[in-house]
């Protein structure tokens, strides 16, 4: 299994197979990005994201979104946006490489911390998240302010 990057710091996409190639992957954590996905996560990358995925000869495993942010309580920060592993492949160790990834990185750009968020309702990401030596540090709020399709439903 190797993890390499589909996009870097300069917000281009440095590989246009994988990216499509990722999307089987990217939609069972994101399904709201259907019909829409390349063009999308384009947008998303020159706004700042970068991608790294997984994977087996071109066969993707895992996908990690994630971008460096500056934020007053916390310092430069990786916040990792998605990180999904093939329902097929879980505990199969992708989550971890991919975490080991993102890590990497961080040392590499003098991060403070690495930090994302997890869905209340994803129990078995979470007992991940805490194998992985991540801690729960604050409740995260969110006011849906549109009806465009975020995947956050509007209460």
């Amino acid at each position: 299994m190797n993890v390499v990057a589909v996009s870097g710091e300069n917000g281009e996409v440095a590989d246009a197979q994988l990216l499509a190639a990722a999307e089987r992957v990217h939609l069972q954590l994101r399904p709201h990005l259907a019909g829409n996905y390349v063009p999308r996560m384009r947008e998303v990358i020159a706004a700042g994201a970068e991608m790294a995925v997984a994977h087996v000869g071109g066969d993707v495993l895992g996908v990690a979104v994630y971008r460096m942010v500056e934020r007053t309580f916390s310092g430069r920060e990786m916040y990792c946006d998605d990180l999904v592993t093939d329902e097929a492949r879980r505990s199969t160790g992708v989550g971890h490489a991919l975490m080991a990834h993102m890590r990497a990185l961080c040392a590499r750009r003098g991060a403070d911390a690495f930090t994302l968020d997890s869905g209340v309702q994803r129990d078995q990401a979470h007992k991940f998240y805490f194998r992985e030596g991540m801690t729960v540090t604050s409740f995260h709020f969110t006011q849906v302010l549109s009806d465009r399709p975020i995947g956050l439903k509007r209460k």
